[in-house]
C-alpha cells in the first residue's frame, strides 16, 4: 500500500527567524542548524527523535533568544538534514557527535542542553563532555525505567505483523510500513492528551510527515539505551545541575518516568506539570519558557522595586495591529480615561502600524514594543487575491502570539502596572487564562465581535475546529472569570450575530450579553465636529471618492481593481476626484497610475476625509465601514474571501445600521466597480444613527478599575 504523507503545508510565519544558519558534514552527512541571539548563556536545543524536527521548538527560540543564544538542529533523518540509508547513522552516539559538531561550528564552548524526550545522546553528552554542557534540562525523558503506556494492553511485539490496528498495536515495524500517516495521527493524539491541542496535534504530524518510515525504522533498530541497567548507568553519572520537567498525564512514556529520571540523577531537581500531556514545551510553552530561563540564566533579581505608595497611576494598554482602526477607537479611549484619571499614565505596547498613529499623536509606546513580533506582516503572508482564511491564519499565528505574550510577561514582571487594556490582544487574554497565576493588574478585554465562525467551503472540519476554538474560550471564562475585571463589547447587543458557538454550546448573543458590558460602538471622533471639505482641500464643485483598505497590506488586489475602474467612472461621474490611500505596508509605487488619479501612502486624521467624501471604497472591516456610517457617507465594501469577520460579523452589522453597499470581490468586473460608484455617490443616506459616546462610556467602565 502507498504510505506516502501528503506535501507539507507551507510553512508559517515564524516569529523569529534565524540570525545564522548552515550545515555541517560529518562522516559525509549533512547536518542543519541554526543560531538564534546572541550572548550568554548558550541554550542548546537538542532535537527529539527522527519522528520531528527542530520547528519542535517554535515556541522556545524566540523568547529564550532574547535571553542569550539559541542553537538549534535538525537530526539526521528529518528537516533538512540528511537521511542517510544506513542504520549506524541514526543511533543515540551519533546524534550526540552531531551536536558537538554543531558546538563547535558556532563556537559554543558551555551549553545549558534542553532535551524532550531525550533517550541517551543527551546523557552521553553531559556526561562525556561536562566542561561543556554545564546544565542540563530534560522534558519528558524517555529512558527505560519505567513502564510505558501499552503495556497494560498485552504483549505487541515490534516486529510482528500485529493481530489488530488498534492503540498501541501501530506500535509496529509492518503497521508503519501499512500506513505511515495513520500511525502519525495515533501517535501524535496520544502526545497531546490536553483538550483543545488541534493546532500542535496539526503540527507535528505535518513535521512527522516530512520523513518517511523506511528512514524512522533505521533510528529504531540503531543503538538505544532501553535497558534500563545501562539507563541508570548513564544518569548516575550525570553531574551538573539537571532540571526534569513531566507531565502527569504523559501517554507516551508515563507519568512515572520523569521522576524516576530525576531520582536516578544526582540533586537533579523534578517539576511536575499536572495535567499536562508529553509535550508541554508545545501546549503549555509560558510556564516551561520561564522555567529554562530562570534555570539557564539564574535568573537576576529585579532592577527596581517600588513601595506602594509611591507608584502612580499606570495603565499598559494592548492595541491589535491587525487594521488601524483598534489605534483609532483605543487612543479616543484613553484620552476620555485621562480626563477621569489625570494623574493616570499610559504605557501602550503596540506594532507597526499602531505605533504610527500612536507616535502622531504623542503617546508613550513602551520600548518593549520592538520585541514583538509583526502580527500583521504574518496576516499579509497569508493572503492571496481578495482572500484570506482569517481563522486559519490566526491559527497559524501560534507562536508569534506566544512570543508577544512572553514580551508582555517579562515587561509586567519587571514594572507594576494598575491597570492592563487589550483591544483584542488574543495572546494576552488566552495565555492569562492558561496561565491565571500570572495575573497581577486589573485587566480588560476589548472586542467588537464574539465568536469564531466556519466558512461554508471550510466544511466538516473547519466547523470542529471553530466550535473547539468556542468551546475552548467558553471553559477558559467559566473556570476563571476573575481573570477578565470588564469585559467590553465595542457595540450593542443587537450587533452580535444570531448563530450558535457550535453544536451543544450556547447562542452566541445570548452567551456575550451575559459576560460583557456594551459600550455602543466606538468612532474615536464626534462627526458633527469634523472640519469641513474646504479645510481639507476638496472644492465644491469636485466628487470626492476615496478608495483605502486599512493597514494591514492584505488590500492590494481590491486597490489594482478599483483603480481599473477609475476611467470608466470618471466618464460616469463628472468633477471625479479619486484619492487611493495605499496604506503603511502597501507600496504606492507598485499600484497603476491614470491622470487624476492620486495615490497617497497615509493620510493623518483619515476619518476626517472619509467624513467628507462623497463616497469610499473600502475593504470590509469594521472600524472603517462603522467611520463611514457614523459620518452618513455612502461606501461600497468588499469583504475579503474566507474572512469570517468581514462575511459575517462585520455584514451583519452593517446590514443593522442599513449602511453600504456590499460588493463580491470575486464577481465584479471594473465596470461593475465603475456603475456602482456613478450610482452610489449620489444615494440618499438612511442610516440608523451611531451614538457618539462610545469612547467616553468605555473609560468610564475602565475607571471603575482604577
Amino acid at each position: 500500500m502507498d504510505n506516502t504523507v501528503s506535501e507539507p503545508t507551507r510553512e508559517q510565519s515564524r516569529a523569529r527567524y534565524p540570525d545564522s544558519a548552515g550545515y555541517v558534514t560529518r562522516d559525509g552527512v549533512q547536518i542543519y542548524y541554526e543560531v538564534y541571539g546572541s550572548g550568554e548563556p548558550t541554550i542548546l536545543l537538542l532535537p527529539s527523535w527522527e519522528i520531528i524536527h527542530s520547528r519542535a521548538w517554535k515556541m522556545q527560540i524566540p523568547y529564550l533568544a532574547r535571553h542569550g543564544r539559541v542553537v538549534t538542529f535538525d537530526r539526521r533523518g528529518n528537516g533538512r538534514s540528511d537521511r542517510p540509508g544506513d542504520v549506524r547513522s541514526y543511533d543515540r552516539r551519533a546524534t550526540a557527535d552531531d551536536a558537538l559538531a554543531v558546538l563547535d561550528k558556532v563556537g559554543a564552548t558551555q551549553v545549558t542542553l534542553v532535551s524532550w524526550c531525550g533517550a541517551g545522546d543527551d546523557l552521553i553528552l553531559a556526561v562525556e563532555h561536562p566542561e561543556q554542557v554545564t546544565r542540563l534540562v530534560l522534558i519528558s525523558p524517555d529512558l527505560s525505567l519505567t513502564d510505558e503506556p501499552g503495556d497494560e494492553e498485552g504483549p505487541h511485539p515490534f516486529d510482528v505483523q500485529p493481530a489488530t490496528l488498534e492503540g498501541w498495536a501501530k506500535w509496529n515495524r509492518h503497521y508503519w510500513l501499512h500506513d505511515w500517516p495513520g500511525f502519525l495521527q495515533f501517535f501524535f493524539a496520544q502526545t497531546f492528551t490536553e483538550p483543545h491541542s488541534t493546532k500542535p496535534t496539526e503540527d507535528a504530524i505535518g513535521w512527522g510527515g516530512q520523513t518517511d518510515p523506511q528512514t524512522i525504522l533505521r533510528g529504531m533498530d540503531a543503538e538505544w539505551f532501553n535497558d534500563s541497567e545501562s539507563a541508570l548507568r548513564l544518569c548516575a553519572q550525570v553531574r551538573c545541575p539537571t532540571l526534569v520537567i513531566q507531565g502527569t498525564q504523559d501517554a507516551i512514556v508515563g507519568p512515572a518516568r520523569g521522576a524516576a529520571v530525576a531520582a536516578a540523577i544526582p540533586g537533579a531537581q523534578l517539576v511536575t506539570f499536572e495535567g499536562c500531556g508529553h509535550a508541554p514545551h508545545l501546549r503549555d510553552p509560558v510556564p516551561t519558557n520561564v522555567l529554562i530561563r530562570d534555570f539557564a540564566c539564574l535568573s537576576a533579581a529585579r532592577p527596581r522595586w517600588v513601595r506602594s505608595r509611591s507608584r502612580r497611576k499606570r495603565a499598559l494598554y494592548i492595541s491589535s495591529p491587525i487594521g488601524l482602526g483598534h489605534a483609532q477607537r483605543d487612543a479616543a479611549v484613553a484620552d476620555e480615561l485621562r480626563k477621569l484619571q489625570p494623574d493616570l499614565e499610559i504605557d501602550w505596547l503596540a506594532q507597526h502600524p499602531v505605533t504610527t498613529v500612536l507616535q502622531a499623536r504623542g503617546e508613550r509606546v513602551h520600548p518593549a514594543s520592538a520585541l514583538l513580533a509583526s502580527e500583521s506582516g504574518h496576516i499579509e503572508s497569508e493572503s492571496a487575491g481578495h482572500d484570506l482564511h482569517a481563522f486559519q491564519a490566526i491559527r497559524r499565528m501560534d507562536e508569534i502570539l506566544l512570543a508577544n505574550f512572553m514580551v508582555f510577561h517579562d515587561l509586567t514582571r519587571d514594572e507594576h502596572y494598575d491597570l492592563w487594556i487589550g483591544d483584542e490582544s488574543w495572546d494576552l487574554d488566552y495565555y492569562l487564562h492558561e496561565n491565571p497565576e500570572l495575573k497581577t493588574a486589573a485587566y480588560a478585554w476589548f472586542t467588537d465581535f464574539v465568536g469564531w465562525l466556519p466558512m461554508p467551503d471550510g466544511g466538516e472540519q473547519e466547523a470542529r475546529l471553530t466550535a473547539d476554538y468556542n468551546a475552548e474560550m467558553i471553559e477558559q471564562i467559566a473556570r476563571y472569570p476573575r481573570i477578565r475585571d470588564k469585559a467590553i463589547f465595542v457595540g450593542d447587543p443587537e450587533d452580535i450575530v444570531p448563530d450558535t458557538f457550535g453544536p451543544d454550546l450556547p447562542l452566541i448573543r445570548d452567551w456575550t450579553q451575559q459576560h460583557y458590558d456594551f459600550a455602543g460602538y466606538i468612532t474615536g471622533f464626534d462627526p458633527v465636529q469634523l472640519h469641513d471639505r474646504k479645510v481639507l482641500g476638496y472644492r465644491p464643485d469636485e466628487r470626492v471618492c476615496i478608495v483605502t483598505v486599512g493597514g494591514s497590506g492584505v488590500g492590494g488586489h481590491l486597490l489594482r481593481r478599483v483603480i481599473a475602474a477609475f476611467p470608466e467612472a470618471r466618464e460616469r461621474v463628472p468633477g471625479l476626484r479619486m484619492i487611493v490611500v495605499a496604506g503603511p505596508r502597501i507600496d504606492p509605487a507598485s499600484l497603476p497610475a491614470h491622470d487624476g488619479l492620486e495615490i497617497r501612502s497615509y493620510v493623518h486624521e483619515l476619518y476626517r476625509h472619509l467624513a467628507a467624501c462623497d463616497l469610499a471604497v473600502v475593504q470590509g472591516g469594521l472600524s472603517t465601514a462603522m467611520e463611514l456610517t457614523a459620518s452618513r457617507r455612502p461606501f461600497l465594501y468588499f469583504p475579503l474571501a474566507h474572512h469570517f469577520e468581514q462575511n459575517f460579523h462585520v455584514r451583519h452589522r452593517l446590514d443593522r445600521y442599513r449602511a453600504g453597499r456590499y460588493m463580491d470581490y470575486q464577481n465584479v468586473t471594473p465596470s461593475d466597480i465603475a456603475e456602482a460608484i456613478a450610482t452610489e455617490i449620489s444615494r440618499q443616506i438612511e442610516y440608523q444613527p451611531v451614538a457618539a459616546d462610545g469612547a467616553a462610556r468605555a473609560a468610564a467602565m475602565l475607571a471603575e478599575l482604577l
